[in-house]
């Protein structure tokens, strides 16, 4: 069951092959681990894919996809969920994990009294921390639920089975 839900919803291998900004990969995106769906692969790219989306870089599908590639975990899914952050959602995400690393270092957010290129440099170390802190939370928190609702699929599964093995006249779920 589980299997299927995300094969309906991941891209194929073929579409991410054809991608351009990928093509620099080359013979790597013919492993067939990186297309395996069990629920290692899958959560091993839940945390890649978002772990990458809240890092304040471009290119974040480059990097999810080279995380991916060495950690051999689902490509498409590491190259899917880093488009959480996206143009309509930039601000909001990064304002948070600025946030947060302002939180974390102690410093009050404060509107400055003029916006110059030294108070903008002073500003990327608490978002940095706060995005690669909230990265590693999210990004655990996606593993973790990739992992249990894998197993609850699985546990239902085997239940539903036994039920129509004991009772085989009930075929209702």
């Amino acid at each position: 069951m589980p299997k299927h839900l995300f094969k309906k919803y991941l891209p194929s291998p073929e579409s991410i092959r054809r991608n351009r900004s990928l093509h620099f990969l080359g013979e790597m995106l013919t492993d067939p681990n990186l297309w395996h769906i069990n629920r290692h692969s899958l959560a091993g790219a839940a945390f890649i894919g978002i772990f990458c989306a809240l890092l304040p870089i471009p290119l974040q599908m480059v990097v999810a996809a080279v995380l991916a590639l060495r950690f051999k975990c689902n490509l498409p899914l590491s190259m899917l969920l880093v488009w959480f952050t996206n143009p309509l959602t930039y601000v909001p995400v990064f304002y948070f994990t600025y946030r947060v690393g302002a939180w974390m270092l102690g410093g009050a957010v404060s509107a400055p009294e003029s916006v110059n290129v030294a108070w903008l440099l002073e500003q990327l170390i608490p978002l940095w921390l706060g995005s690669v802190a909230c990265g590693l939370v999210f990004g655990l928190l996606g593993w973790a639920t990739v992992k249990v609702t894998w197993r609850y699929a699985v546990v239902r599964s085997w239940r539903k089975r036994q039920r129509r093995r004991n009772n085989p006249s009930d075929i209702s779920d």
